[in-house]
């Protein structure tokens, strides 16, 4: 595991762009920007409990040649500043990169503070790129997508404790799937924290004699790589997508509308929140309560290949990838 990524990976890489510019709205140290705000003051503004005043101050200096990077929690973003990000920045085009941290069930703060319909609203904002780093490796690497990306951003990004999932020398590159393991039983597709819990699956899976041609997905929009479409079109068992979000509207949908769109006649399933608001608690209790980790997702391919496997909570435990408690604080929420 690896601590505070993004805080020590942003202060290094922006050292030499003085175009950068960083915004808090109260939440400097939960939001993992204390060290940039020490090194560069100059570059620095912290906003308040104000997000539509700092969204509309972002795209002002947005016009000003500035790229401004907005920290926040991720409801505080699309569900406080909705109609500047659509007005003042996504309406023009502009350079603001929205940060949100906390996304879905990575908090205990319950719904006020669970960001479970993120992705939905900002897919369907026009010019807006959605990226949601899946490891440490990713989020080492994201920034230069994220300045490199020509309009509006938004990611939904974790912090603390982060494991690292990916080789160092694979860095993240937008609107590109990561191909974790081959097979032509099932396409897996998998995003954000959803990721390592499938990776625990297919490793048991794979003992079992079931092959699955899993994705991890760091890219919501576009969602255009020619990967995913091959992936989706060739199992012979179906297709499942795995989110730390809503499927409504989420990567669950995004699957939809592309085997729609390209006659795909395979068996989809969706596993995410159902449609309903999540209540507080850990991280992991929370995914066992709504369904969303790696013993759920044996269940439901279990059931697209029609046979019990045997497969018990002992033997996902005993997979051994990077992982480890948060040490996240109840005062960081």
């Amino acid at each position: 595991m690896l601590a505070r990524v993004h805080e020590h990976n942003l202060v290094k890489w922006a050292k030499d762009r003085p175009q950068i510019v960083v915004f808090s709205a109260d939440l400097t140290r939960s939001t993992e920007i204390g060290l940039f705000a020490e090194k560069f003051p100059d570059r620095f503004f912290s906003m308040g409990v104000a997000e539509q005043n700092m969204l509309s101050f972002a795209a002002g200096m947005a016009r000003e040649g500035f790229i401004p990077f907005v920290h926040t929690f991720a409801v505080f973003i699309y569900r406080q500043a909705l109609n500047q990000i659509i007005s003042s920045i996504a309406y023009s085009n502009l350079p603001v990169k929205m940060f949100g941290f906390l996304p879905g069930l990575t908090t205990p703060g319950g719904a006020t503070h669970q960001a479970i319909e993120d992705v939905a609203v900002m897919r369907s904002i026009p010019n807006m790129v959605i990226f949601e780093p899946g490891d440490a490796t990713e989020i080492e690497s994201v920034l230069d997508a994220v300045v490199n990306t020509k309009g509006p951003v938004y990611l939904r990004m974790l912090r603390g404790e982060v494991p690292r999932l990916f080789p160092k020398n694979k860095p993240f590159i937008p609107d590109k799937a990561r191909q974790l393991s081959k097979g032509d039983d099932l396409t897996l597709l998998s995003s954000g924290i959803c990721t390592q819990e499938a990776m625990k699956a297919t490793a048991v899976l794979r003992n079992k004699g079931v092959t699955i041609n899993h994705l991890q997905i760091s890219t919501l929009k576009p969602f255009t790589d020619p990967a995913v479409l091959a992936a989706i079109s060739a199992p012979r068992c179906g297709v499942i997508t795995m989110e730390n979000h809503s499927i409504i509207g989420g990567l669950g949908s995004a699957a939809a509308e592309l085997m729609a769109e390209n006659a795909i006649p395979k068996r989809l399933v969706r596993i995410g929140l159902k449609d309903t608001f999540a209540h507080g608690g850990s991280r992991s209790y929370l995914m066992r309560y709504y369904g969303l980790d790696a013993f759920v997702l044996v269940e439901k391919i279990e059931g697209l290949l029609g046979e019990k496997l045997g497969i018990t909570e002992d033997d996902l435990a005993a997979v051994r990838l990077e992982s480890k408690k948060s040490q996240a604080t109840e005062e960081d929420l």
